[in-house]
């Protein structure tokens, strides 16, 4: 596929992409749209003149897909350790983009038996590790709040470095590791919430409640947390998922999502 050629842009949008882009890239050798990004209007694998990068970019207006790629922007420094180098990013009038080191892997397996499992709990327990930056102080985690009353949205509150998007394209495993990738839209909030969050994909993935929580049993965040905590956050989490499988009704992972949680909150006892 040449660079000018994207199949979710026009060519003349998909051109000036390019054109913003190539003196960090140098020539464009080829441009394979991905589907990783979904909070992007491009995502793609280029290879170039100056080695390969992973391109995100979107239109630049006001907005959420805007301001996620700022914020991956200005997180990016700080996790490094557990993601994909941002190399460097562009903006004009029309466009913003990040070029971030090509990442040689696949995306982790996270059925039972999985031999990924061990890498994939790692990373969310490295995650859960890192240093809040200062950047982030202000990104509070607020999206499960309208999903749970007040006193339980207090719950969610912290002081730890959330990455939140975590499923099964996010982690990618390659030459012995695991990468978080797509830091969208870190946050700030309980230590217990990333671990929380792979529960529920684990779930979906097809473990048990009980076996998706034991492999989560010695994240730091998981095990500081109280029983009441995680059960409000596991209701939250169902009726989360099925304001947006009942607003999104062709979606059928979103369906899968809802009874992952709500295997969940049965496993728990708790009512949503």
């Amino acid at each position: 596929m040449q660079p000018e050629e994207l199949s979710n842009i026009n060519p003349p949008d998909a051109q000036a992409v390019w054109n913003l882009v190539r003196p960090y890239t140098g020539e464009q050798r080829d441009v394979q749209p991905t589907g990783r990004g979904y909070g992007a209007d491009v995502t793609a694998l280029v290879q170039c003149e100056n080695g390969p990068v992973f391109v995100k970019a979107c239109r630049n207006r006001p907005g959420g897909r805007r301001a996620s790629l700022i914020r991956e922007r200005l997180v990016n420094p700080y996790v490094r350790a557990v993601s994909a180098e941002l190399r460097w990013h562009a903006e004009d009038a029309e466009w913003i983009a990040l070029g971030f080191e090509a990442i040689e892997g696949r995306s982790a397996d996270f059925a039972p038996g999985s031999p990924d499992l061990v890498a994939v709990v790692g990373v969310v327990e490295r995650i859960g590790e890192l240093p809040l930056p200062e950047q982030a102080h202000d990104w509070q985690e607020t999206r499960w709040d309208r999903f749970a009353d007040e006193a339980e949205a207090r719950l969610f509150r912290g002081t730890t470095l959330l990455f939140t998007d975590i499923n099964p394209d996010n982690v990618m495993i390659g030459n012995g590791r695991a990468w978080a990738v797509d830091w969208s839209w870190p946050t700030r909030g309980a230590g217990f919430i990333d671990p929380a969050c792979l529960v529920v994909q684990l779930i979906a993935a097809g473990h048990t409640a009980e076996a998706a929580e034991s492999w989560v049993a010695d994240c730091k965040g998981w095990a500081g947390a109280g029983r009441r905590e995680i059960d409000a956050f596991a209701a939250a989490t169902l009726r989360m998922n099925r304001t947006v499988a009942e607003r999104r009704p062709d979606e059928s992972w979103l369906q899968s999502m809802v009874e992952a949680a709500r295997a969940w909150c049965e496993h728990r006892g708790v009512t949503a």
